[in-house]
């Protein structure tokens, strides 16, 4: 019959000592799965809390946090080498106190020792050190000060290791623009904003200077020779914070006003040298990447660009807002509050552009792909050089025109230039 019978003559020495180092390595389990918890759900006022103090504990949990992957790597092989040895004393001192017959020896050493083991080892010790992570880091960064040092001979072999196979799980991972591009589409999220953001973000290194730009005809700049009563004056009308300064046109960029640069001479008289404020222009290709162009902005520490063709010539101007506009959407102050949209939708499937708008933009508008148009768009780069490709003559008001199941009517002139293009797309 199967049973569970305490011996007769038990070596009490033998069960004290086993039962002693039992509780010994059950406390550095405990810690070990304690600390990766506490450790690594520190928030970044947790962070700034232990920045501020100046007791010797907090150093030393900023310390350990400097290198995560060693920190990481020093807890796991503490853990599992403790966890081994800790199963195999309590199974020791068991059978310095029980005998077992049959099926028991196999259900108490198996179901009964890991869900102890489970429970005071791991899920207990975890519960706790996520209740106050900031306290359970500061009390075990001593005893992990001195285990990282002890076990990193196994914790290098680990983070080596684990290193190279990151590497090729990434590489064996990767996807193109436009697998992940259907993923966002699949995607459901909270809001319609929240899509555009995720949509954003995927096209971010796909897109084009020269597709986000402002065009060279709505530069406003300042001619080099003007007087400093008239750039007081246009600075005033448009609002703007950093203006370029051409000298015979918009081809010769001379450099950049920063109009901050202008406040401790706000009071100067009329021929005040306000040239000798400028800043070198930066210029940029049409077709560089904007992912690019952003690391430029952050390494040299600028917000504004000069668009220049390959021929040199000036197409627009970029900032750092449109960049940034790119993937949290429109972004709007004081000076943008008069500003017309560049589209407004009138019908369920009607809108009205502004001309200017680029050709990207306004087939994303109107819920099309981004190549829809690229048999019949030529070299046109906004909507208004789609309107000339496609009558390959100069547009009039009223001209109208179909392409691709969508309708184009000119509404508006600026003299020569288009202005407002109503648009119908069908159904």
């Amino acid at each position: 019959m199967d049973a569970i019978i305490v011996k007769e003559s038990i070596d009490i020495a033998g069960v004290a000592i086993y039962a002693l180092i039992s509780l010994v390595l059950l406390m550095l389990s405990a810690m070990a799965s304690g600390s990766e918890v506490a450790f690594f759900s520190l928030t970044r006022s947790d962070l700034e809390e232990l920045e501020e103090s100046s007791d010797i504990a907090s150093g030393r949990v900023l310390d350990l946090l400097s290198n995560p992957d060693r920190l990481l790597a020093t807890i796991l092989v503490t853990n599992n080498m403790v966890n081994i040895c800790l199963v195999i004393t309590v199974t020791q001192l068991v059978g310095e106190i029980f005998s077992f017959s049959g099926v028991w020896e196999f259900v108490f050493n198996t179901v009964i020792i890991t869900f102890l083991l489970l429970l005071f080892g791991e899920i207990m010790p975890k519960v706790i050190s996520q209740s106050k992570p900031v306290k359970f880091s500061r009390l075990i960064s001593l005893p992990l000060k001195f285990l990282r040092w002890f076990v990193y001979p196994l914790a290098f072999i680990l983070m080596r290791t684990s290193s190279k196979v990151s590497r090729l799980a990434t590489r064996n991972a990767e996807i193109s623009i436009e697998e992940l591009a259907d993923a966002v589409d699949l995607t459901e999220t909270g809001s319609e904003e929240e899509q555009k953001m995720l949509s954003g973000i995927v096209a971010f290194g796909q897109t084009e200077v020269v597709e986000i730009m402002h065009s060279r005809v709505d530069i406003t700049g300042l001619e080099y020779e003007a007087s400093y009563d008239e750039v007081r004056k246009i600075i005033v009308e448009t609002g703007y914070s950093r203006i370029p300064v051409y000298g015979d046109d918009l081809d010769d960029v001379r450099g950049v006003l920063y109009v901050k640069d202008l406040l401790p001479y706000i009071g100067e008289s009329s021929n005040f040298e306000w040239q000798k404020l400028l800043r070198k222009p930066y210029f940029v290709h049409e077709h560089m990447m904007i992912d690019d162009l952003l690391k430029k902005f952050q390494k040299k520490k600028i917000h504004i660009a000069i668009v220049v063709d390959e021929y040199g010539a000036t197409q627009g101007l970029i900032s750092l807002e449109d960049i940034l506009e790119e993937v949290v959407g429109e972004i709007t102050d004081e000076s943008d509050e008069d500003e017309d949209k560049l589209y407004e939708k009138i019908g369920e499937r009607t809108y009205i552009f502004d001309a200017k708008i680029h050709i990207g933009e306004f087939v994303r508008a109107i819920g099309y792909d981004e190549d829809a148009f690229s048999d019949v768009e030529g070299h046109a780069e906004t909507l208004a050089g789609l309107m000339m490709e496609l009558k390959r003559d100069l547009p009039r008001r009223g001209d109208e025109f179909q392409s691709h199941g969508v309708k184009f009517f000119i509404a508006t002139m600026d003299g020569r230039r288009i202005d407002k293009i109503k648009v119908e797309v069908d159904g």
